[in-house]
Protein backbone atom coordinates (compact mmCIF):
# COMPACT_ATOMS: atom_id res chain seq x y z
CA UNK A 1 0.00 0.00 0.00
CA UNK A 2 1.51 3.12 -0.70
CA UNK A 3 0.52 6.83 0.82
CA UNK A 4 -0.84 9.35 -1.89
CA UNK A 5 0.86 12.26 -1.11
CA UNK A 6 -1.15 15.71 -2.36
CA UNK A 7 0.72 18.81 -2.79
CA UNK A 8 -1.32 21.98 -1.78
CA UNK A 9 -1.34 25.39 -2.83
CA UNK A 10 1.77 27.79 -2.48
CA UNK A 11 1.86 29.20 1.11
CA UNK A 12 3.44 31.55 3.51
CA UNK A 13 3.28 30.18 6.82
CA UNK A 14 3.85 32.68 9.47
CA UNK A 15 3.97 30.92 13.36
CA UNK A 16 4.08 33.51 16.41
CA UNK A 17 5.72 31.94 18.88
CA UNK A 18 8.04 30.62 16.41
CA UNK A 19 10.91 29.49 18.80
CA UNK A 20 8.54 28.14 21.48
CA UNK A 21 8.36 24.40 22.69
CA UNK A 22 5.55 23.26 20.34
CA UNK A 23 7.09 25.00 17.16
CA UNK A 24 10.39 23.21 17.65
CA UNK A 25 9.28 19.98 18.86
CA UNK A 26 5.80 19.79 16.51
CA UNK A 27 5.16 22.40 14.03
CA UNK A 28 8.50 22.63 12.31
CA UNK A 29 9.87 19.03 12.26
CA UNK A 30 6.58 17.78 10.87
CA UNK A 31 6.73 20.66 8.20
CA UNK A 32 10.41 19.01 7.33
CA UNK A 33 8.83 15.56 6.96
CA UNK A 34 5.89 17.61 4.64
CA UNK A 35 8.25 19.25 2.15
CA UNK A 36 10.49 15.96 1.91
CA UNK A 37 7.63 14.48 1.03
CA UNK A 38 6.83 16.68 -1.71
CA UNK A 39 3.65 17.80 -0.40
CA UNK A 40 5.21 21.52 0.28
CA UNK A 41 5.67 22.91 -3.08
CA UNK A 42 8.07 25.28 -4.43
CA UNK A 43 7.90 28.99 -3.38
CA UNK A 44 6.23 28.14 0.23
CA UNK A 45 7.93 29.49 2.89
CA UNK A 46 7.62 29.88 6.89
CA UNK A 47 8.50 32.88 8.69
CA UNK A 48 9.09 32.50 12.29
CA UNK A 49 7.78 35.41 14.37
CA UNK A 50 8.64 35.77 18.38
CA UNK A 51 10.07 38.14 21.08
CA UNK A 52 13.58 36.45 20.71
CA UNK A 53 15.98 38.77 19.24
CA UNK A 54 17.16 36.34 16.15
CA UNK A 55 18.11 37.04 12.19
CA UNK A 56 17.60 34.72 9.87
CA UNK A 57 20.49 32.62 9.99
CA UNK A 58 19.82 32.41 13.63
CA UNK A 59 16.68 31.18 13.32
CA UNK A 60 17.52 28.73 10.43
CA UNK A 61 20.26 26.79 12.85
CA UNK A 62 17.47 26.79 15.90
CA UNK A 63 15.23 24.43 13.80
CA UNK A 64 18.72 22.81 12.06
CA UNK A 65 18.81 22.06 15.81
CA UNK A 66 15.27 21.13 16.34
CA UNK A 67 15.14 18.66 13.91
CA UNK A 68 18.51 17.10 15.01
CA UNK A 69 17.01 16.99 18.45
CA UNK A 70 13.40 16.17 17.72
CA UNK A 71 13.03 14.39 14.18
CA UNK A 72 12.77 11.13 13.17
CA UNK A 73 14.91 9.31 10.76
CA UNK A 74 14.37 11.85 7.65
CA UNK A 75 17.08 14.49 10.26
CA UNK A 76 19.39 12.60 8.83
CA UNK A 77 18.33 13.85 5.36
CA UNK A 78 21.26 16.86 5.02
CA UNK A 79 20.48 17.80 1.32
CA UNK A 80 17.22 18.22 1.92
CA UNK A 81 17.33 19.87 5.39
CA UNK A 82 19.24 22.61 3.71
CA UNK A 83 16.57 23.07 0.92
CA UNK A 84 13.46 23.30 3.44
CA UNK A 85 15.62 25.52 5.45
CA UNK A 86 16.08 27.76 2.21
CA UNK A 87 12.60 28.47 3.06
CA UNK A 88 12.79 29.59 6.40
CA UNK A 89 12.69 33.36 7.69
CA UNK A 90 12.02 35.33 10.54
CA UNK A 91 11.36 38.43 12.25
CA UNK A 92 11.77 39.64 15.53
CA UNK A 93 7.84 40.75 16.53
CA UNK A 94 6.47 42.45 19.16
CA UNK A 95 2.42 41.21 19.83
CA UNK A 96 1.34 43.92 21.91
CA UNK A 97 3.40 46.92 20.37
CA UNK A 98 4.53 48.31 17.06
CA UNK A 99 8.15 46.46 16.74
CA UNK A 100 8.62 43.97 13.99
CA UNK A 101 5.17 44.53 11.99
CA UNK A 102 6.26 46.72 9.01
CA UNK A 103 8.76 43.83 8.45
CA UNK A 104 6.40 41.33 8.81
CA UNK A 105 3.94 43.12 6.40
CA UNK A 106 7.47 43.10 3.94
CA UNK A 107 7.78 39.39 4.00
CA UNK A 108 4.22 38.19 3.85
CA UNK A 109 2.55 38.05 0.17
CA UNK A 110 -1.15 38.63 -0.56
CA UNK A 111 -1.22 36.33 -4.10
CA UNK A 112 -0.38 33.35 -1.94
CA UNK A 113 -2.29 31.70 0.89
CA UNK A 114 -1.40 32.87 4.22
CA UNK A 115 -2.05 30.73 7.35
CA UNK A 116 -0.95 32.35 10.84
CA UNK A 117 -0.27 29.77 13.50
CA UNK A 118 -1.00 31.53 16.69
CA UNK A 119 1.49 29.26 19.01
CA UNK A 120 1.52 32.07 21.82
CA UNK A 121 -0.89 32.58 24.97
CA UNK A 122 -4.57 33.04 24.15
CA UNK A 123 -4.07 36.38 26.36
CA UNK A 124 -2.33 37.55 22.92
CA UNK A 125 -4.47 35.98 20.41
CA UNK A 126 -6.77 39.74 20.29
CA UNK A 127 -3.13 41.78 20.45
CA UNK A 128 -2.06 39.73 17.25
CA UNK A 129 -5.10 39.59 15.30
CA UNK A 130 -5.57 43.48 15.73
CA UNK A 131 -2.04 44.57 14.13
CA UNK A 132 -1.89 41.56 11.80
CA UNK A 133 -5.44 43.62 10.73
CA UNK A 134 -3.68 47.34 11.02
CA UNK A 135 -0.88 47.09 9.18
CA UNK A 136 -2.79 45.28 6.34
CA UNK A 137 -0.96 41.76 6.38
CA UNK A 138 -4.02 39.37 6.33
CA UNK A 139 -6.47 39.45 4.09
CA UNK A 140 -10.40 38.51 3.39
CA UNK A 141 -9.10 34.44 3.17
CA UNK A 142 -6.05 34.41 5.24
CA UNK A 143 -6.79 31.71 8.08
CA UNK A 144 -5.38 31.29 11.69
CA UNK A 145 -4.36 28.79 13.62
CA UNK A 146 -5.07 28.59 17.35
CA UNK A 147 -4.38 26.85 20.10
CA UNK A 148 -5.94 25.05 23.51
CA UNK A 149 -7.08 26.50 25.99
CA UNK A 150 -9.82 27.72 24.37
CA UNK A 151 -10.66 29.68 28.03
CA UNK A 152 -11.01 28.34 31.16
CA UNK A 153 -14.72 28.51 31.28
CA UNK A 154 -17.58 29.11 29.75
CA UNK A 155 -17.41 33.28 30.02
CA UNK A 156 -13.89 33.21 28.90
CA UNK A 157 -14.59 30.98 25.88
CA UNK A 158 -16.98 33.68 24.51
CA UNK A 159 -14.96 36.38 25.25
CA UNK A 160 -11.88 34.52 23.37
CA UNK A 161 -14.69 33.64 20.57
CA UNK A 162 -15.31 37.09 20.34
CA UNK A 163 -12.27 38.52 19.94
CA UNK A 164 -11.33 36.16 17.05
CA UNK A 165 -14.34 36.87 15.26
CA UNK A 166 -14.19 40.89 15.42
CA UNK A 167 -11.15 40.32 13.26
CA UNK A 168 -12.10 36.75 11.11
CA UNK A 169 -14.83 34.66 10.16
CA UNK A 170 -15.61 31.84 11.69
CA UNK A 171 -14.36 30.35 8.07
CA UNK A 172 -11.03 31.66 8.58
CA UNK A 173 -10.51 30.51 12.17
CA UNK A 174 -9.06 26.67 12.79
CA UNK A 175 -9.08 25.78 16.63
CA UNK A 176 -6.41 22.94 16.90
CA UNK A 177 -6.73 19.94 18.87
CA UNK A 178 -4.22 17.58 17.98
CA UNK A 179 -6.41 14.40 18.70
CA UNK A 180 -8.57 15.21 15.69
CA UNK A 181 -5.53 14.65 13.16
CA UNK A 182 -4.12 11.20 14.41
CA UNK A 183 -4.77 8.60 11.90
CA UNK A 184 -6.87 6.30 13.89
CA UNK A 185 -9.21 9.09 15.28
CA UNK A 186 -10.04 9.45 11.20
CA UNK A 187 -10.17 5.61 10.71
CA UNK A 188 -13.19 6.01 13.47
CA UNK A 189 -15.16 7.58 11.24
CA UNK A 190 -13.97 5.24 7.98
CA UNK A 191 -15.33 2.31 10.21
CA UNK A 192 -18.21 3.86 11.02
CA UNK A 193 -19.19 5.21 8.28
CA UNK A 194 -17.21 3.19 5.63
CA UNK A 195 -18.73 -0.20 6.27
CA UNK A 196 -21.88 -1.57 6.52
CA UNK A 197 -21.30 -4.24 9.28
CA UNK A 198 -21.07 -1.31 12.36
CA UNK A 199 -23.88 0.95 11.27
CA UNK A 200 -26.72 -0.98 11.99
CA UNK A 201 -25.51 -2.22 15.48
CA UNK A 202 -23.94 1.15 16.62
CA UNK A 203 -27.23 1.59 18.88
CA UNK A 204 -28.41 0.89 21.80
CA UNK A 205 -29.99 -2.30 20.75
CA UNK A 206 -26.46 -3.53 20.42
CA UNK A 207 -23.83 -1.50 22.41
CA UNK A 208 -24.10 -2.45 26.12
CA UNK A 209 -21.18 0.67 26.86
CA UNK A 210 -18.08 2.21 25.69
CA UNK A 211 -15.13 3.14 27.15
CA UNK A 212 -12.89 5.98 26.31
CA UNK A 213 -9.21 6.09 28.13
CA UNK A 214 -6.60 8.72 27.69
CA UNK A 215 -3.58 7.58 30.37
CA UNK A 216 0.43 9.13 30.12
CA UNK A 217 2.72 8.01 32.37
CA UNK A 218 4.40 11.48 32.75
CA UNK A 219 3.59 14.05 35.49
CA UNK A 220 2.97 17.24 35.55
CA UNK A 221 6.43 18.11 35.77
CA UNK A 222 7.84 21.65 34.42
CA UNK A 223 4.12 22.26 34.03
CA UNK A 224 2.87 22.41 37.51
CA UNK A 225 2.04 25.98 37.62
CA UNK A 226 0.07 26.01 34.52
CA UNK A 227 -1.62 22.80 35.12
CA UNK A 228 -3.01 23.48 39.08
CA UNK A 229 -5.29 26.03 37.64
CA UNK A 230 -6.56 23.71 34.91
CA UNK A 231 -6.45 20.17 36.31
CA UNK A 232 -7.24 16.88 33.50
CA UNK A 233 -10.76 18.39 33.70
CA UNK A 234 -10.27 21.16 31.68
CA UNK A 235 -6.91 19.59 30.26
CA UNK A 236 -8.12 16.68 28.42
CA UNK A 237 -11.61 15.95 29.10
CA UNK A 238 -13.54 19.51 27.72
CA UNK A 239 -11.75 19.02 24.74
CA UNK A 240 -9.66 16.05 23.51
CA UNK A 241 -11.52 13.38 25.16
CA UNK A 242 -14.82 15.43 24.23
CA UNK A 243 -13.91 14.91 21.17
CA UNK A 244 -13.22 11.24 20.74
CA UNK A 245 -17.16 10.75 22.58
CA UNK A 246 -18.54 13.10 19.56
CA UNK A 247 -16.96 11.21 16.94
CA UNK A 248 -18.00 7.73 18.61
CA UNK A 249 -21.45 8.81 19.06
CA UNK A 250 -22.55 11.69 16.31
CA UNK A 251 -25.05 11.06 14.03
CA UNK A 252 -23.77 10.12 9.91
CA UNK A 253 -23.60 13.78 8.73
CA UNK A 254 -25.01 13.89 5.05
CA UNK A 255 -21.47 14.30 3.19
CA UNK A 256 -17.83 14.22 4.75
CA UNK A 257 -18.25 18.70 4.68
CA UNK A 258 -16.57 20.74 7.66
CA UNK A 259 -20.31 22.08 8.54
CA UNK A 260 -21.85 18.85 8.11
CA UNK A 261 -19.52 17.16 10.34
CA UNK A 262 -19.26 19.42 13.49
CA UNK A 263 -23.19 20.10 13.09
CA UNK A 264 -23.65 16.01 14.48
CA UNK A 265 -20.92 16.41 16.97
CA UNK A 266 -22.85 19.54 18.46
CA UNK A 267 -25.46 17.76 18.69
CA UNK A 268 -24.08 15.13 20.94
CA UNK A 269 -22.86 17.62 22.94
CA UNK A 270 -25.72 19.52 23.75
CA UNK A 271 -27.55 15.83 24.39
CA UNK A 272 -25.27 15.00 27.00
CA UNK A 273 -26.58 14.75 30.43
CA UNK A 274 -25.71 16.37 33.89
CA UNK A 275 -23.21 14.31 35.37
CA UNK A 276 -24.08 13.08 39.00
CA UNK A 277 -21.75 13.63 41.65
CA UNK A 278 -21.56 9.68 42.54
CA UNK A 279 -20.48 9.14 38.84
CA UNK A 280 -17.21 11.37 39.16
CA UNK A 281 -13.97 10.38 40.54
CA UNK A 282 -11.19 13.06 41.07
CA UNK A 283 -7.89 11.67 42.25
CA UNK A 284 -3.87 12.97 42.36
CA UNK A 285 -0.84 10.83 41.87
CA UNK A 286 0.85 10.14 45.39
CA UNK A 287 5.00 10.12 45.09
CA UNK A 288 6.23 6.72 44.54
CA UNK A 289 10.06 5.18 43.70
CA UNK A 290 10.46 6.98 40.21
CA UNK A 291 9.16 10.84 41.52
CA UNK A 292 7.47 13.24 43.48
CA UNK A 293 3.83 13.10 44.32
CA UNK A 294 1.61 16.26 42.36
CA UNK A 295 1.12 18.80 44.77
CA UNK A 296 5.20 18.69 44.93
CA UNK A 297 5.11 18.56 41.24
CA UNK A 298 2.78 21.52 41.69
CA UNK A 299 4.70 23.44 44.59
CA UNK A 300 1.20 23.39 45.92
CA UNK A 301 0.76 21.29 49.55
CA UNK A 302 -2.95 22.25 49.46
CA UNK A 303 -3.85 21.79 46.29
CA UNK A 304 -7.38 19.99 45.04
CA UNK A 305 -6.60 20.04 41.73
CA UNK A 306 -7.19 16.63 39.68
CA UNK A 307 -4.67 14.49 37.98
CA UNK A 308 -6.77 12.03 37.21
CA UNK A 309 -10.58 12.06 36.54
CA UNK A 310 -13.02 9.27 35.87
CA UNK A 311 -16.92 9.85 35.03
CA UNK A 312 -19.88 7.97 33.82
CA UNK A 313 -21.74 10.11 30.81
CA UNK A 314 -25.29 9.49 29.32
CA UNK A 315 -26.53 11.40 25.81
CA UNK A 316 -30.01 11.69 26.03
CA UNK A 317 -30.86 10.92 22.35
CA UNK A 318 -32.79 7.55 20.55
CA UNK A 319 -29.33 6.25 19.90
CA UNK A 320 -27.96 6.10 22.97
CA UNK A 321 -30.42 6.08 25.75
CA UNK A 322 -29.42 4.01 28.14
CA UNK A 323 -25.73 3.40 26.95
CA UNK A 324 -22.76 4.46 29.68
CA UNK A 325 -20.16 6.17 28.38
CA UNK A 326 -16.94 5.56 30.98
CA UNK A 327 -14.24 8.23 30.30
CA UNK A 328 -11.12 8.53 32.10
CA UNK A 329 -7.72 9.97 32.21
CA UNK A 330 -4.96 10.60 34.51
CA UNK A 331 -1.03 11.42 34.55
CA UNK A 332 1.36 9.15 36.07
CA UNK A 333 -0.78 5.95 35.43
CA UNK A 334 0.89 2.56 34.69
CA UNK A 335 1.08 2.85 30.91
CA UNK A 336 0.75 5.39 28.44
CA UNK A 337 -2.10 4.17 26.59
CA UNK A 338 -5.07 6.05 24.52
CA UNK A 339 -8.29 3.46 23.40
CA UNK A 340 -11.52 3.93 22.50
CA UNK A 341 -13.49 0.70 22.93
CA UNK A 342 -17.16 -0.70 22.27
CA UNK A 343 -18.16 -3.34 23.65
CA UNK A 344 -21.15 -5.35 22.36
CA UNK A 345 -23.80 -7.18 24.42
CA UNK A 346 -24.35 -10.29 25.51
CA UNK A 347 -25.76 -12.44 23.42
CA UNK A 348 -29.67 -12.59 23.68
CA UNK A 349 -29.69 -16.34 23.72
CA UNK A 350 -26.60 -18.53 23.72
CA UNK A 351 -26.56 -22.58 22.76
CA UNK A 352 -23.66 -22.77 24.86
CA UNK A 353 -23.81 -23.96 28.79
CA UNK A 354 -22.25 -22.62 31.61
CA UNK A 355 -19.09 -19.85 31.08
CA UNK A 356 -18.76 -21.17 27.51
CA UNK A 357 -21.93 -18.59 27.15
CA UNK A 358 -20.31 -15.74 28.44
CA UNK A 359 -18.59 -13.88 25.92
CA UNK A 360 -18.62 -10.69 24.07
CA UNK A 361 -17.57 -8.97 21.45
CA UNK A 362 -15.79 -6.02 21.74
CA UNK A 363 -14.44 -3.08 19.25
CA UNK A 364 -11.19 -1.52 20.20
CA UNK A 365 -9.27 1.69 18.42
CA UNK A 366 -6.15 1.90 20.30
CA UNK A 367 -5.17 5.53 19.40
CA UNK A 368 -1.31 5.44 20.64
CA UNK A 369 1.17 3.68 20.98
CA UNK A 370 1.19 0.93 18.22
CA UNK A 371 -2.31 2.47 16.77
CA UNK A 372 -4.83 0.50 15.45
CA UNK A 373 -8.15 -1.48 15.44
CA UNK A 374 -8.87 -4.77 16.66
CA UNK A 375 -12.08 -6.87 16.73
CA UNK A 376 -12.17 -9.34 19.43
CA UNK A 377 -14.64 -12.20 18.17
CA UNK A 378 -15.27 -15.72 19.96
CA UNK A 379 -14.14 -18.90 18.11
CA UNK A 380 -13.70 -22.63 19.34
CA UNK A 381 -10.61 -23.31 20.74
CA UNK A 382 -8.69 -26.09 18.52
CA UNK A 383 -8.51 -29.61 19.70
CA UNK A 384 -10.59 -32.33 20.88
CA UNK A 385 -12.73 -32.53 24.22
CA UNK A 386 -15.77 -30.37 23.51
CA UNK A 387 -17.20 -27.18 23.08
CA UNK A 388 -14.36 -24.73 24.54
CA UNK A 389 -15.11 -21.12 23.68
CA UNK A 390 -12.26 -18.55 23.55
CA UNK A 391 -11.83 -15.08 22.38
CA UNK A 392 -9.12 -14.15 19.65
CA UNK A 393 -9.07 -10.32 18.03
CA UNK A 394 -9.27 -9.50 14.26
CA UNK A 395 -6.44 -7.41 14.30
CA UNK A 396 -5.01 -4.50 12.29
CA UNK A 397 -2.30 -3.08 13.47
CA UNK A 398 -0.95 -0.05 11.26
CA UNK A 399 2.70 -1.05 11.66
CA UNK A 400 2.02 -4.82 10.68
CA UNK A 401 -1.07 -3.30 8.09
CA UNK A 402 0.57 -1.21 6.26
CA UNK A 403 4.02 -2.38 6.45
CA UNK A 404 7.07 0.32 5.72
CA UNK A 405 4.26 3.02 4.43
CA UNK A 406 3.45 3.09 8.03
CA UNK A 407 6.28 5.19 9.03
CA UNK A 408 5.26 7.72 6.21
CA UNK A 409 1.85 8.14 7.81
CA UNK A 410 1.78 12.07 8.86
CA UNK A 411 1.63 12.89 12.59
CA UNK A 412 -1.47 14.82 13.66
CA UNK A 413 0.28 18.24 13.34
CA UNK A 414 1.28 17.38 9.66
CA UNK A 415 -1.94 16.78 9.01
CA UNK A 416 -3.64 19.56 10.16
CA UNK A 417 -1.60 22.33 9.07
CA UNK A 418 -1.47 20.52 5.76
CA UNK A 419 -5.74 21.11 6.11
CA UNK A 420 -5.40 24.61 6.97
CA UNK A 421 -3.50 25.36 3.88
CA UNK A 422 -6.38 23.36 1.64
CA UNK A 423 -8.35 25.05 3.56
CA UNK A 424 -10.21 22.19 4.92
CA UNK A 425 -12.21 23.08 8.57
CA UNK A 426 -13.41 19.51 9.01
CA UNK A 427 -10.92 18.08 11.69
CA UNK A 428 -11.33 21.51 13.53
CA UNK A 429 -13.56 22.97 16.52
CA UNK A 430 -16.11 25.32 15.86
CA UNK A 431 -16.73 28.38 17.64
CA UNK A 432 -20.38 27.07 19.04
CA UNK A 433 -19.04 23.41 19.51
CA UNK A 434 -16.53 24.94 22.37
CA UNK A 435 -19.34 27.20 23.87
CA UNK A 436 -21.40 24.03 23.76
CA UNK A 437 -18.32 22.18 25.54
CA UNK A 438 -17.78 24.27 28.55
CA UNK A 439 -21.72 24.94 28.73
CA UNK A 440 -21.56 21.00 29.97
CA UNK A 441 -18.17 21.40 31.86
CA UNK A 442 -18.66 23.76 33.75
CA UNK A 443 -21.76 22.82 36.34
CA UNK A 444 -19.16 20.24 36.97
CA UNK A 445 -16.18 22.00 37.98
CA UNK A 446 -18.35 24.14 39.86
CA UNK A 447 -20.41 21.59 41.55
CA UNK A 448 -17.15 20.00 43.21
CA UNK A 449 -15.80 23.26 44.07
CA UNK A 450 -18.82 23.98 45.83
CA UNK A 451 -18.72 21.05 47.96
CA UNK A 452 -15.09 21.12 48.21
CA UNK A 453 -14.56 17.23 47.02
CA UNK A 454 -10.74 16.59 47.58
CA UNK A 455 -9.53 14.27 45.32
CA UNK A 456 -7.99 10.41 46.11
CA UNK A 457 -4.58 9.37 46.39
CA UNK A 458 -3.21 6.87 44.28
CA UNK A 459 -0.19 5.21 43.71
CA UNK A 460 1.96 6.08 40.46
CA UNK A 461 2.19 3.96 38.23
CA UNK A 462 -1.21 2.23 39.02
CA UNK A 463 -4.55 2.04 37.11
CA UNK A 464 -6.05 5.35 39.23
CA UNK A 465 -8.18 5.56 42.57
CA UNK A 466 -9.74 2.59 43.55
CA UNK A 467 -12.96 4.84 43.78
CA UNK A 468 -12.92 4.41 39.90
CA UNK A 469 -12.99 0.91 39.92
CA UNK A 470 -15.82 1.05 42.46
CA UNK A 471 -18.08 3.09 40.09
CA UNK A 472 -17.91 1.41 37.44
CA UNK A 473 -17.99 -2.26 39.35
CA UNK A 474 -21.45 -0.94 40.87
CA UNK A 475 -23.22 -1.21 37.46
CA UNK A 476 -21.89 -5.15 36.55
CA UNK A 477 -19.08 -3.47 34.37
CA UNK A 478 -14.99 -3.72 34.95
CA UNK A 479 -12.43 -1.20 32.83
CA UNK A 480 -10.33 -1.90 30.44
CA UNK A 481 -6.93 -2.75 31.82
CA UNK A 482 -4.08 -0.39 30.68
CA UNK A 483 -1.31 -1.48 29.00
CA UNK A 484 1.23 0.03 26.54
Amino acid sequence: MVSRVIPVETFDLVIFGGTGDLARRKILPGLFRRFLSGQMPDGSRIIGAARSDLDRAGYQQMIRDAVAEFGGAEKNDTKGLEAFIEALDYVAIDAKGEGGWAQLAGLVRQDVVQAFYFSVAPSLFGDLAERLHTHKIANAESRIVVEKPFGRDLDTARALNETLASHFDERQIYRIDHYLGKETVQNLMAVRFGNMLFEPLWNNHYVDHIQITVAETVGVGGRGAYYDKSGAMRDMVQNHLMQLLCLIAMEPPSQFGADEVRDEKLKVIRALQPVEPHHIVRGQYDAGPDGPSYREDAENPRSFTESFIAMKCEIANWRWAGVPFYMRTGKRMKARSSEITVVFKDLGHSIFEGDEARHRNILSIRLQPNEGIDLQVTIKEPGPGGMRLIDVPLDMTFADALGPDAEEVPDAYERLIMDVIRGNQTLFMRGDEVEAAWSWTDPLINGWEARNDVPKLYDAGSAGPEDALAMIHRDGRRWREIKA
